[in-house]
Protein backbone atom coordinates (compact mmCIF):
# COMPACT_ATOMS: atom_id res chain seq x y z
CA UNK A 1 0.00 0.00 0.00
CA UNK A 2 0.99 3.21 -0.92
CA UNK A 3 1.65 6.03 1.44
CA UNK A 4 -0.63 8.83 1.85
CA UNK A 5 0.40 12.36 1.52
CA UNK A 6 -1.12 16.29 1.88
CA UNK A 7 -0.82 18.04 -1.42
CA UNK A 8 -1.95 22.12 -2.06
CA UNK A 9 -3.35 22.76 -5.31
CA UNK A 10 -2.46 26.35 -6.55
CA UNK A 11 -4.47 27.71 -9.79
CA UNK A 12 -4.28 30.83 -12.03
CA UNK A 13 -8.12 30.74 -10.62
CA UNK A 14 -11.11 28.78 -9.31
CA UNK A 15 -11.90 27.87 -13.27
CA UNK A 16 -8.67 26.77 -13.53
CA UNK A 17 -8.49 24.37 -10.29
CA UNK A 18 -12.25 23.26 -11.65
CA UNK A 19 -10.41 22.34 -14.88
CA UNK A 20 -7.55 20.24 -12.95
CA UNK A 21 -10.50 18.15 -11.09
CA UNK A 22 -12.14 17.64 -14.51
CA UNK A 23 -9.10 16.62 -15.80
CA UNK A 24 -8.22 14.38 -13.51
CA UNK A 25 -11.44 12.08 -13.39
CA UNK A 26 -10.70 11.71 -16.88
CA UNK A 27 -7.39 11.09 -17.26
CA UNK A 28 -7.98 8.81 -13.81
CA UNK A 29 -11.03 7.43 -13.21
CA UNK A 30 -9.79 4.88 -10.49
CA UNK A 31 -7.70 7.33 -8.68
CA UNK A 32 -10.11 9.61 -6.38
CA UNK A 33 -8.73 12.75 -4.82
CA UNK A 34 -9.66 12.98 -1.29
CA UNK A 35 -10.41 17.25 -0.56
CA UNK A 36 -9.59 17.83 2.81
CA UNK A 37 -9.45 21.73 2.50
CA UNK A 38 -10.34 24.37 0.12
CA UNK A 39 -7.35 23.47 -2.19
CA UNK A 40 -5.74 20.88 -0.14
CA UNK A 41 -5.99 16.69 -0.82
CA UNK A 42 -4.80 13.93 0.41
CA UNK A 43 -3.26 11.20 -2.29
CA UNK A 44 -1.27 7.78 -2.32
CA UNK A 45 2.21 9.39 -2.84
CA UNK A 46 2.52 7.43 -5.90
CA UNK A 47 0.23 9.46 -7.93
CA UNK A 48 2.35 12.64 -7.17
CA UNK A 49 4.14 12.68 -10.54
CA UNK A 50 0.96 11.92 -12.88
CA UNK A 51 -0.83 15.14 -10.61
CA UNK A 52 1.81 17.25 -11.48
CA UNK A 53 1.46 16.37 -14.96
CA UNK A 54 -2.29 17.30 -14.83
CA UNK A 55 -1.85 19.99 -13.00
CA UNK A 56 0.77 21.52 -15.45
CA UNK A 57 -2.17 21.32 -18.60
CA UNK A 58 -4.17 23.54 -16.56
CA UNK A 59 -2.14 25.98 -15.20
CA UNK A 60 -1.64 24.75 -12.03
CA UNK A 61 1.25 22.95 -9.86
CA UNK A 62 0.82 21.05 -6.92
CA UNK A 63 2.66 21.68 -3.63
CA UNK A 64 3.55 19.22 -0.65
CA UNK A 65 1.86 20.59 2.35
CA UNK A 66 3.46 20.00 5.82
CA UNK A 67 2.98 17.39 8.24
CA UNK A 68 1.64 20.52 10.44
CA UNK A 69 -0.96 22.50 8.13
CA UNK A 70 -1.71 25.17 11.28
CA UNK A 71 2.04 26.52 10.79
CA UNK A 72 1.34 27.07 6.90
CA UNK A 73 -1.71 29.11 7.87
CA UNK A 74 0.30 30.70 10.54
CA UNK A 75 3.30 31.84 8.00
CA UNK A 76 0.73 33.03 5.62
CA UNK A 77 -1.08 34.99 8.16
CA UNK A 78 2.21 37.20 8.64
CA UNK A 79 2.33 37.94 5.15
CA UNK A 80 -0.43 40.60 3.92
CA UNK A 81 -2.94 39.25 1.03
CA UNK A 82 -1.49 35.34 2.97
CA UNK A 83 -4.34 34.31 3.81
CA UNK A 84 -6.30 32.55 1.81
CA UNK A 85 -6.50 29.09 1.95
Amino acid sequence: MSRRIRVEIESRNEFWHNALGVEWEHQFPDRRLEKVGKHAYVIDEDWLEDLQKVASQVFSRVLLSPDDPGRRRWFRSLIPGGDRE
